[in-house]
């Protein structure tokens, strides 16, 4: 709760926030357009190009000082408006993935001339969060706010940990909070936490040869990575049941008349906790150096990503829930209605009540259990952070799926934005209106962090700009 010294302070505040609400809900045709262009573009990890420069434009244009490609990456920005105390700082997210290419339609279908799409929503996150952004800025320059307001444009969070190379920069060093959010399939503020994460290109080098005429001479790098993956397999039993570990074959030789003399395998390794992860990792590239031995191969690595686990911020929680509450959940057009229920006859599963995109979430304990990663976890080890789901996706919608990419390019999609952008931009009134609650927030974060002292899992690699290639 505030900390009201009196009732026209009160009243301040809650004229600041209708005056919040009510511009932001003026710029929904301007921010469904900026969605809608990023949604098209669909460009992958460090490739953001167009995404990143359109949100870079938007910032300019409302009198943010724009830094561009910070710690070493193209596509990433910071964007700066006001001065001093506190310093709060709004992330950002553009990036799409590989191979879910989708028409804004209730039906799968590639859309024409595109590979890639936005299963995770980013192109919603992205323009959300510069909305909230640029808001907070005008209440700064009409003095109803005091301080620095920050936007992160952070690239390549799907599998590049973008974000670790801004906080490994030192790029958040004078930061007090750090406020994200995230499409979903309902609107809850983010009390979970994640997993940490280490992902790897294992490549296999041998000797090529004539795979009928003269197979003694080769040396199939394909068996190395098909041995390696059998043993991985194999030691899933012998690991923490709250272990994930996935991999894909991104080269297996290009004929099978050939010995393949290239073969490369892409893991993801998975664990709740980070020194857990690290663990379990090196034991999957002891697999790796026994699949080369075996197979008379050789092998060496590349660690491409690596993401700590989410440190959950209880007292941000608790501002946010009801600054999420107060601007309530998404309400369907009959046509709408008519979209998610086609959508969600696609699933195999009886899901969830369309009408649930309409409700919060209550606030929850915070939970130790986590499902996917994400490179926020480093920022939360470094900075007090919070963030929101918003149901930008039909109920039931899995990340990631060709039906979350077609319901993030119609209005289900933004009216999602809309509620993420208001209500990062009231919680940020909040904290910019009583400093009080930051010092408790990082009170907080001080006693979770232990006395942990953060160090990037990818070690002191530069980012991989071309992970995706």
């Amino acid at each position: 709760m505030l900390h009201i010294s009196n009732a026209q302070n009160k009243k301040t505040i809650v004229a600041i926030k209708s005056q919040a609400i009510s511009d932001i809900e003026s710029s929904y045709d301007a921010n469904k357009k900026t969605a809608l262009q990023i949604w098209n573009n669909a460009e992958l990890g460090y490739k953001e190009v167009k995404s990143s420069g359109l949100l870079q434009n938007i910032l300019k244009e409302n009198g943010f000082t724009v830094q561009s490609g910070v710690a070493e990456m193209p596509t990433s920005f910071i964007g700066t408006y006001g001065s001093g105390s506190p310093v709060i700082a709004i992330l950002a997210e553009f990036d799409a993935l590989p191979g879910l290419s989708q028409e804004a339609i209730s039906e799968k279908k590639t859309k024409e001339g595109m590979d890639s799409g936005h299963g995770c929503g980013h192109h919603l996150f992205g323009t959300a969060s510069i909305a909230a952004g640029v808001e907070i800025k005008k209440l700064i320059a009409s003095g109803d706010l005091k301080g620095t307001i920050k936007v992160y444009g952070c690239p390549a969070e799907e599998g590049g940990s973008g974000k670790v190379y801004l906080v490994r920069a030192g790029l958040f060093n004078d930061v007090d909070i750090v406020l994200h959010w995230h499409p979903s399939d309902e609107n809850k503020v983010t009390m979970t936490s994640s997993l940490s994460n280490i992902s790897a290109k294992f490549r296999f080098y041998g000797v090529a040869a004539h795979a009928a005429a003269s197979p003694n001479r080769g040396r199939s790098a394909l068996d190395a990575v098909e041995s390696m993956d059998y043993m991985v397999n194999m030691m899933r039993e012998h690991v923490p049941q709250e272990t994930r570990i996935h991999y894909v074959i991104t080269n297996g030789g290009k004929a099978p008349n050939v010995v393949p003399d290239f073969a490369e395998a892409y893991y993801y390794v998975r664990h709740p906790r980070k020194d857990m992860v690290k663990a379990i990792f090196d034991r999957v590239v002891k697999a790796a150096e026994g699949a080369a031995m075996g197979t008379s191969t050789r092998m060496d690595y590349e660690i491409i990503g690596g993401t700590h686990d989410l440190l959950i911020n209880n007292t941000l929680a608790q501002i946010m829930q009801t600054n999420l509450e107060k601007v309530g959940g998404i309400q369907y057009t009959s046509a709408e209605i008519e979209f998610a229920k086609k959508i969600q006859n696609s699933f195999d599963f009886k899901a969830p009540g369309i009408e649930t995109a309409a409700s919060i979430k209550p606030l929850k304990n915070k939970s130790d259990a986590g499902q996917g990663s994400t490179d926020v976890g480093d920022i939360s080890y470094t900075v007090p952070t919070v963030g929101i789901e918003t149901a930008t996706w039909v109920p039931g919608t899995s990340a990631h799926s060709w039906q979350a990419v077609a319901c993030g390019g119609t209005d289900i999609g933004i009216k999602g934005l809309m509620i993420a952008a208001k209500t990062i931009a009231l919680t940020s009134i909040d904290l910019f209106k009583d400093t009080n609650l930051i010092t408790k927030a990082k009170e907080e974060f001080i006693n979770s962090k232990g006395d942990y002292l953060y160090k990037a899992l990818l070690g002191d690699r530069k980012p991989a700009l071309n992970y995706r290639d």
